[in-house]
């Protein structure tokens, strides 16, 4: 998997049920591993903005991702959205 660049709460949530999918786990199945109930896991997908620190840490580590942070890049918003 490549490299993949959030920039808000939307761009995160479209990335983990991208990743989500192509694991074969419905949000269900995600929720039942790190203990959270599948509607949680849908609000962390839409990007709602109020979803704690340690549940996004959770279902990272549970899809095999890692949160980097760097620099941010000087890309056009255009060019990011076209990601997505």
């Amino acid at each position: 998997m490549t490299d993949q660049i959030a920039r808000n709460e939307k761009q995160l949530g479209a990335i983990l049920r991208r990743v989500r999918k192509q694991a074969g786990l419905t949000q269900g199945s995600l929720g039942d591993h790190i203990h959270l109930r599948q509607a949680t896991v849908s609000r962390l997908e839409a990007g709602e903005p109020a979803i704690q620190l340690r549940t996004l840490m959770a279902a990272l580590s549970a899809l095999d991702l890692e949160l980097v942070v760097r620099p941010r890049s000087k890309a056009a918003p255009a060019d990011i959205e076209d990601l997505f």
